[in-house]
């Protein structure tokens, strides 16, 4: 006690974590479901680390290959009357289409510590040289649980939508 009051950070200190920030955390996302893989890695951007995400064409997207098209291209028939610059960016790669879906679980207009945690991932279409030699982390949650052809894959719904490798 000094001066009358009470110091209470003595004593209670908790153990912080080390975020390495020289090397990302490195996620195969082959045979995962989206929506999860994307809310598993936003907390892991809020946090502080730096995340990429390979693989971007191996996402599964839970529902038939129909659906999925059908669903996608009533998406790409939303725009604006006006001018198409005010309308949604449609977007047609896998690896774009996946940092959208994660941005949209991150705080990204709301703080300015969702716009840090966005610039902080990267996706990737295949696995870069550079990143071949990191360890690959995947989250069991994530992974598709039933058989593959309940689940369409990311890459096969953005070929029929317009991506041209």
């Amino acid at each position: 006690m000094a001066n009358g009051r009470i110091n209470k950070s003595r004593g209670t200190s908790k153990q912080e974590t080390v975020v390495r920030t020289d090397r990302p955390i490195v996620v195969d996302a082959t045979d995962h479901i989206a929506g999860r893989l994307a809310s598993n890695v936003a907390k892991l951007l809020v946090k502080g680390n730096r995340v990429s995400v390979v693989n971007c064409e191996k996402i599964m997207m839970s529902g038939t290959r129909s659906n999925q098209i059908k669903e996608y291209r009533e998406f790409l028939e939303i725009n604006s009357i006006i001018n198409y610059k005010h309308g949604p960016v449609h977007y047609r790669r896998p690896d774009t289409l996946m940092a959208k879906m994660i941005r949209q679980m991150l705080p990204f207009d709301r703080k300015p510590s969702g716009k840090e945690a966005h610039q902080r991932l990267r996706t990737y279409i295949g696995s870069p040289k550079e990143i071949k030699s990191l360890e690959k982390i995947q989250f069991e949650k994530a992974k598709i649980r039933k058989a593959a052809s309940n689940y369409t894959a990311l890459g096969e719904l953005c070929r029929v939508v317009g991506w041209t490798e």
